[in-house]
């Protein structure tokens, strides 16, 4: 697994995140983890097709989910995770992917991406835990979102 594969989905984010969540993150240390799913915590995945084939996924805490998407919609306090509050995240996975995507495309990798799916276990996840190239994002005051990249080739 190359290492370059999450840079245009870590530069997406920090983009991203600034222009709806008014925070630029700092980045986390890059690592290779075993994918857990825990209590209270959701992920995006956003499948990839073309020459990368795999799954991009963000992971975050529910508070954090909660805090960016009051953030997303103007410091509005989101209390619970609801259809519209999980859309807005879904959007914002969908938006980094999108934009990585086009930087993949600028560096001559053609991929296309999958709609996004919140998943709330591991169950529903339609993977297998295995391990990911991880990097998080720092939001002071919010929390961190994990950018996981699962290449298959």
């Amino acid at each position: 697994m190359k290492a370059e594969y999450i840079n245009p989905f870590l530069e997406s984010a920090k983009i991203v995140i600034e222009q709806v969540v008014q925070i630029r993150p700092a980045t986390g240390q890059l690592g290779l983890k075993d994918i857990k799913f825990v209590e209270n915590y959701i992920w995006i995945q956003i499948g990839l097709n073309g020459q990368m084939k795999g799954d991009i996924v963000f992971g975050l805490s529910e508070q954090v989910a909660l805090k960016m998407v009051s953030a997303m919609m103007g410091g509005f306090v989101i209390a619970e995770l609801d259809e519209i509050s999980r859309s807005a995240i879904s959007e914002l996975g969908n938006m980094i992917s999108g934009n990585a995507s086009t930087m993949l495309y600028n560096q001559g990798v053609k991929v296309d991406i999958t709609p996004p799916k919140v998943i709330h276990s591991a169950q529903t996840a339609g993977f297998n835990a295995k391990q990911a190239l991880t990097i998080p994002l720092i939001m002071e005051g919010i929390g961190e979102l994990d950018i996981q990249v699962l290449i298959a080739s």
